[in-house]
């Protein structure tokens, strides 16, 4: 049987432009096999999003390496960018500030310990701080206790008031998670619930130093305040609607996530509980860019 001949308009418009038939279907497959790799790409951006749902972009970079392995896909961080835009799943970052320090109160004030002290091992200093949830109509207190030198969240806990007791119970967690015996820095602001007797106390009999912001400067605390920012914006509780039990276990959920699967840059790219093994100087893998994308900056 006679095949039929190729089509002749394709032919002329190849001879137009120079170019051979060959060349013309070469470039129909590499733009297909283009659009495989994106769709490849996306969906795995999707499945780790699916645990660490606003996970920057350099983070998804580095997650994605390991992942695209099997596929036989390599890409550039730049290109990653790219895509993300052209698909709108960048990260937008809002900016937002309830107060929930009050140091102008009567108890004792602690100096800051921690201003010239390098950081070389876990549980040398503990960070802490409270921040805010919306909830349903209102607001929920969230206090946090992490590990500078890892990252981890070693204690949490959530309530519906700005009480010592959420701060003392995050700190309850925080010491039955201990592993190390060494000496130990507990660092916050000058919040009343941090100079309260019962807080204070609890420092004190496990022989932990107790450091405090001077100058109301947030930049005192800045880890504390950039883990805060972590936990809310990276797994979408600034847009929580869900009441106080459903939003505790999101926020259960949340920090488990971040404490096993979020690489942290500060960390060589480790998880805070890989590096909460470590010990010793670890590199970190941020520096400042000179970005064409204003939607997310280099961080923890």
């Amino acid at each position: 049987m006679k095949q039929d001949h190729p089509d002749k308009g394709m032919v002329v418009l190849c001879r137009l432009f120079g170019k051979t038939r060959h060349a013309y279907y070469d470039a129909l497959w590499r733009k297909e096999n283009c659009l495989v790799k994106e769709d490849v790409i996306i969906q795995e951006v999707i499945n780790i999003r699916k645990e660490l749902p606003a996970l920057g972009t350099r983070k998804l970079h580095y997650l994605l390496q390991h992942r695209l392995v099997s596929h036989k896909i390599s890409i550039g961080r730049d290109y990653l960018f790219d895509l993300l835009a052209e698909h709108m799943l960048l990260i937008r970052r809002r900016k937002r500030k309830v107060i929930t320090t009050d140091s102008r109160h009567w108890m004792r004030k602690y100096g800051n310990l921690i201003k010239s002290v390098s950081i070389t091992r876990p549980e040398q200093i503990w960070v802490s701080d409270i921040t805010y949830i919306r909830i349903s109509n209102q607001w929920g207190y969230l206090s946090l206790i992490t590990d500078a030198y890892s990252r981890k969240i070693m204690g949490y806990s959530f309530r519906n008031d700005l009480s010592a007791e959420g701060c003392i119970e995050a700190l309850k967690m925080a010491l039955n998670n201990r592993i190390y015996n060494e000496q130990l820095i507990h660092h916050s602001d000058r919040g009343s619930q941090y100079c309260s007797h019962q807080y204070v106390n609890l420092l004190l009999e496990n022989k932990i130093a107790i450091s405090m912001t001077e100058n109301g400067d947030p930049y005192e605390n800045a880890l504390a305040e950039r883990v805060n920012g972590i936990i809310k914006t990276e797994f979408n509780l600034y847009n929580n609607q869900l009441g106080f039990e459903q939003t505790n276990y999101v926020i259960n959920k949340s920090i488990n996530a971040y404490n096993s699967l979020r690489p942290h840059a500060s960390c060589d790219y480790m998880t805070p509980d890989q590096a909460h093994f470590k010990s010793g100087k670890i590199n970190k893998r941020w520096k400042n860019y000179n970005q064409n994308y204003n939607f997310e900056k280099a961080t923890v």
